[in-house]
């Protein structure tokens, strides 16, 4: 089993917005190691062609999304410069099914690595959180797959977009702010930062405890999504949404072609 010929495959599919069918299908023995090099491979293509790797973001950081593809556990994925949107406009272009999810973003200052990584250690090294909103595009047929599926396939990332308001990281307790997602004026989806892990310091801690194992690290200026506090919205052209994060401010996000 070729994992650079795999990796090629996968990637024609994310840079061309193609479907295909699920790896696990077509290629037997694929372990979840196998999958995070060949993210690693598709990624290490990115930086080579002048791409900046400038964000982590952790997923399936809530128990449901863990049992639905039957796991115990959180991923994680490589965010690069070219997937940050700096207005509130979404171009579907080269994208397939996307969906949106609000999280929280992490600012980190300080190294951090190690298997005996702390939260205190954590927020003593973020200078600063803000509401952020992922783009999530499975490349596999009818969003379908499982865990070494979407591993391979960057856990889904596609595009990312930061608030410009920026918070203190401990002016408030993240656990325990309400999230609401709007779609065109309907309220949608309702969630509490509880759903991330309990709290969403746990998914940085989880981050650079997986990294420690594959001898990587979160590096000073490096931001950290932390995974969706309410279930991924799916949306179409002309769709607007609306983010609003308790006590933190609202996002806007409005889809054309």
């Amino acid at each position: 089993m070729n994992l650079n010929e795999i990796a090629d495959e996968l990637y024609q599919h994310q840079k061309n917005g193609e479907e295909l069918e699920k790896l696990t299908e077509r290629y037997t023995g694929l372990t979840p190691e196998n999958s995070y090099e060949i993210q690693k491979i598709n990624i290490q293509k990115d930086l080579l062609a002048g791409d900046h790797l400038t964000a982590w973001k952790m997923g399936l950081t809530s128990l449901a999304k863990q049992q639905s593809v039957g796991i115990s556990e959180p991923i994680y994925g490589r965010l690069l410069k070219s997937m940050e949107i700096n207005s509130p406009l979404l171009n579907l272009k080269g994208l397939i099914h996307p969906r949106v999810e609000p999280e929280f973003a992490f600012f980190i200052n300080q190294h951090l690595e190690g298997a005996d990584i702390t939260e205190e250690k954590v927020w003593k090294a973020t200078i600063g959180i803000a509401p952020a909103l992922e783009v999530i595009d499975s490349r596999y047929r009818d969003f379908s797959f499982n865990l070494v599926d979407v591993v391979a396939d960057n856990a889904s990332s596609s595009r990312f977009i930061l608030s410009k308001n920026i918070y203190s990281p401990t002016e408030f307790q993240l656990d325990q702010l309400e999230v609401s997602m709007e779609l065109n004026g309907k309220t949608v989806q309702i969630g509490r930062g509880s759903a991330v892990l309990g709290n969403p310091v746990r998914s940085v801690v989880k981050l650079v405890q997986m990294l420690h194992s594959v001898g990587e690290s979160v590096e000073p200026g490096m931001i950290v999504l932390t995974g969706g506090i309410t279930e991924a919205v799916p949306v179409s052209i002309g769709d607007n949404l609306i983010a609003n994060f308790e006590k933190l401010g609202r996002m806007k996000l409005s889809v054309k072609s």
